[in-house]
């Protein structure tokens, strides 16, 4: 049987989310609003219960400390018992956004941080294979 993945790029606002069950075909969901950080984990365990997930890559930054440290809280509040991984997020909210310049005009609905979390996903299962 496939496994099935998902990710999540946790941004202060938004939380990007993305699932694969065949191979390397990845698809962006719609973003999580964060509204605090307990309702944010909350639904980030209701999407990966939903999608009957098996691993979730999680988006890790490179370059901020503080950043880092917030994404290793929110992983601890999750309730999500299959396998975490961490993958490097490094410039995937960038490349998200030169991939749609001209498609999409407003970047708060969490479509951007959905096309992050696919690319971080995309980053981990060409790594893995």
């Amino acid at each position: 049987m496939q496994k099935k993945y998902a990710s999540i790029d946790i941004g202060l606002k938004r939380i990007g989310c993305a699932v694969s069950f065949m191979s390397h075909i990845v698809n962006p969901k719609e973003a999580i609003i964060r509204k605090n950080r307990n309702q944010a984990s909350r639904d980030v365990d209701a999407f990966l219960k939903e999608w009957e997930i098996d691993t979730l890559v999680v988006g890790y930054p490179a370059s901020s400390e503080d950043m880092i440290k917030r994404v290793n809280h929110f992983v601890t509040l999750l309730e999500f018992e299959g396998e975490i991984v961490f993958q490097n997020e490094n410039m995937s909210s960038q490349e998200a956004k030169d991939m749609t310049k001209g498609e999409i005009k407003h970047t708060r609905d969490g479509r951007i941080d959905s096309i992050a979390a696919k690319i971080i996903l995309e980053r981990y299962l060409t790594k893995k294979a």
